[in-house]
């Protein structure tokens, strides 16, 4: 007989504990994917979303739970913990993991495990799951099988809440890795025991049992912490320009102002906005005037859309000093960076006439150079005459059936979006058009930026969209993205009956493989056959018939008017809108 207040499955017990531990250290959210060995925590999420303690979000591979997971820690800045079987289900983790690790997003993998007992024995769907994310975790557990003891479920709790502390450290947030093991019976009835029905108040100085059965937790951290650095207050004098990467935030922009000082911010770098704002940073860092004339570089986050930043760095005239910021790595091309800081403010000095006149050739030059390349100015009559009438109407026609191209594209996506909305950019060209195009708008951009690989970008924009979208907000998540990285992650675009189906419209540019290679010198040194078939990667898929295969809306654009019709078009569902593109 089960102790009164428990049920039959200690494992069922465990698992409701560890998952109200969570609710209460605040998540919000959970992903899970069906299996046997997890059903416990599985059924146990699946009550407390019946009751509104968490929302539950399914899905059948583990792989894309895992991005979604880590779109909805972007947004909100909470890991949304994923709860997997054992076996191959948790190496499919390790790319967003992989992600979440260098770009220092908050991540929980809750993985279900056999007990020691049925480990290196060639049991079914049994490997060695502890220490299988060695190179990415900042905290793993390998938690014995509950058994009922005393204690146990305090200890549980305790797990929990060092879980959600470790994975949203202010100073390395990241990757927890909570391995769970169970023995049978693996669940029981799937309702919340009475005896955890409040939060558990008790003194933990225990664990779950271990392999000895001494009670005792090993946790293991994958480094010591690396030192981020004193503070630095920044004086006036030197040129300075400020540079604003990936997970850069606010702050750049902040410093910049306050230093009058050009700000060089990359469109994913949470700062491309405000009055010091250069976009057209790459042609004014190859001009001796602007960029040969830098002597100091203030870096915040990590730039990794242009070469230019990191030749800047590795300059030895140049001063640099790198801001911290969360992830596995620190920002330091060349090992040539000077200073490694905490934070930076700048000294209490008014600005010179020279400073002043510094900061707005820069500005300027950028928004003259940015007015040159523009695609998609309004028209405006050049008078009030019928023949200028008529003149206009004709440009007008002729532009609206203008066929569209990268760089239209990406002004037309950053023009249709608002501060309420969310804009996902994927690993592609077309990132790179939009960082060299779009003016400072003060707007939320996500991209997974860490490894900048293709892989679950479709997933981390449903991510997204459900985070942002949770509370009522009425604004639509865009993502645009290349065909290649829809095809990669076309299992994602499967959103199971019965579950949320957020507001997302996904621009996909088909230019029929990755033109990315394009780009670069091999383009140009590999036999052309050679290079088409193994970097080019051709692909002539139907995106239409992929949309209603997953239940998605389709639309297409092939010209200027449809394409600004289609992105002010109203988004109820998932939408794809395929824009096909020249190679």
């Amino acid at each position: 007989m089960p102790e009164a207040g428990r049920s039959a499955s200690p494992a069922t017990d465990a698992a409701f504990v560890l998952l109200e531990a969570l609710v209460d250290a605040g998540i919000r959210d959970v992903v899970v994917c069906p299996g046997s060995r997890s059903q416990a925590l599985a059924l146990a999420a699946a009550e407390l979303d019946r009751v509104g303690a968490l929302r539950l979000h399914v899905r059948l591979d583990e792989r894309g739970a895992g991005f979604l997971a880590l779109g909805m820690a972007r947004e909100s800045g909470v890991p949304a913990p994923v709860i997997t079987t054992s076996g191959t289900a948790v190496a499919n983790l390790h790319p967003a993991m992989l992600e979440a690790t260098h770009s220092g997003v908050p991540f929980i993998a809750l993985t279900a495990d056999r007990p020691e007992e049925l480990r290196g024995i060639r049991s079914n769907q049994t490997t060695r799951q502890a220490g299988i994310f060695d190179d990415t975790r900042r905290y793993e557990v390998d938690v014995a099988a509950p058994t009922g003891a005393d204690g146990e479920l305090g200890a549980v709790r305790r797990l929990a809440l060092d879980a959600v502390a470790v994975a949203t450290d202010v100073r390395d947030p990241g990757p927890v890795h909570l391995n769970l093991q169970y023995r049978e019976p693996l669940s029981a009835a799937a309702t919340r025991p009475t005896a955890l029905a409040a939060p558990l108040a008790v003194e933990v100085t225990a664990a779950v049992a271990s392999e000895d059965d001494a009670v005792d937790v090993s946790a293991i951290r994958s480094s010591p912490g690396r030192d981020i650095g004193e503070p630095v207050v920044l004086e006036h004098g030197p040129r300075t320009v400020v540079v604003a990467g990936s997970g850069a935030g606010e702050e750049a922009e902040a410093l910049a102002r306050a230093g009058g000082w050009p700000l060089l911010a990359e469109v994913v770098s949470g700062a491309h906005f405000g009055p010091n704002l250069v976009v057209a940073y790459r042609e004014l860092l190859d001009d001796a005037e602007f960029g040969g004339a830098v002597e100091r570089a203030i870096v915040f986050g990590t730039p990794s859309l242009s070469r230019q930043v990191p030749a800047l760095v590795r300059r030895g005239d140049v001063e640099t000093v790198v801001v911290h910021s969360a992830g596995a790595d620190r920002y330091d091309p060349g090992h040539a960076v000077d200073r490694f800081v905490s934070s930076a403010r700048v000294a209490d000095h008014e600005q010179t006439p020279d400073e002043r006149r510094w900061t707005g050739r820069w500005v300027s030059a950028s928004r003259r150079l940015l007015d040159e390349s523009r695609t998609t100015d309004p028209l405006v009559p050049l008078g009030s005459g019928v023949d200028a009438r008529r003149e206009f109407l004709a440009t007008e026609l002729a532009v609206a059936k203008r066929a569209i191209d990268r760089r239209m594209l990406a002004e037309a996506v950053w023009n249709a979006t608002w501060p309420h909305d969310r804009l996902v950019l994927g690993a592609s060209r077309l990132v790179r058009d939009v960082d060299r195009s779009a003016p400072g708008k003060r707007i939320t951009v996500h991209a997974n930026r860490g490894l900048a690989g293709i892989d679950g970008t479709v997933a981390t924009t449903l991510g997204v969209a459900l985070a942002s979208q949770a509370d009522g907000s009425p604004g639509v998540t865009r993502a645009l993205i290349g065909d290649l990285t829809l095809l990669h992650d076309a299992g994602s675009l499967l959103i199971g009956d019965g579950e949320i189906r957020p507001r997302v419209l996904l621009i996909v540019g088909n230019d029929g493989g990755g033109t990315i290679f394009d780009t670069l010198e091999v383009a140009a040194s590999a036999p052309r056959d050679a290079f088409d078939r193994v970097m080019f990667t051709p692909q002539s898929v139907d995106v239409a018939a992929l949309a209603a295969a997953y239940g998605w809306e389709y639309r297409r654009a092939e010209t200027q008017a449809r394409l600004i019709d289609a992105l002010t078009a109203s988004v109820t569902a998932p939408t794809i809108l395929e824009v096909p593109l020249q190679r």
